[in-house]
Order: C-alpha cells, then structure tokens, then sequence
C-alpha cells in the first residue's frame, strides 16, 4: 500500500466531512463512518497494488523486451492494468 495509515486516517476525515458537510450523508457513529472508509480504501489500494503488480508481470513476461517509460510500455500497461481492475469490479 502506498499510503501511510496517518495518510488514510487524514483523507478518511476529509472524505466523511465532505459527505457530511455537503448533507450527503448522516452518521449514525463518526468512529464506525471513518473505519468504514478507512477499510474501504485500504480494500482498494490493496486491489490496486495486486493490478499493478500484475500487469507489470504481463509486461516483463512478453518476448519484445519493452522498457518503461516509452509509449509502447505506458500503452500495455495501462490496457493490462484496466483489464486486471476490471476483474475485481463487481
């Protein structure tokens, strides 16, 4: 994960504010609205790292030896990095 939990926890408050302030939402419990996004986003960084990891894998695994940073490389990894989040989504 790319994120600290001190940076979770900062952007957690700031998203329940958000949702709060805007009168999207009302929070029966504050403490149970910010662990429930806190784990949200640590669900989806999680996913989001294992995507990344992934389609890098696909990348090195092809014959072409392709680098990183061209424009070929940024292509496939963006067109495998979509194809591996898209199996998560449900």
């Amino acid at each position: 994960m790319r994120l600290s939990e001190e940076r979770v926890t900062h952007i957690a408050h700031l998203v329940s504010k958000a949702l709060w302030g805007d009168d999207l939402v009302d929070f029966e419990s504050d403490e149970r609205a910010l662990t429930t996004i806190k784990d949200v986003m640590r669900d989806y960084l999680t996913i989001e790292d294992a995507a990344n990891e992934a389609a890098r894998d696909k990348i090195e695994s092809l014959s072409k030896n392709v680098l990183e940073g061209t424009s070929e490389w940024n292509t496939l990894y963006r067109q495998y990095l979509d194809e591996e989040l898209s199996k998560k989504r449900f």
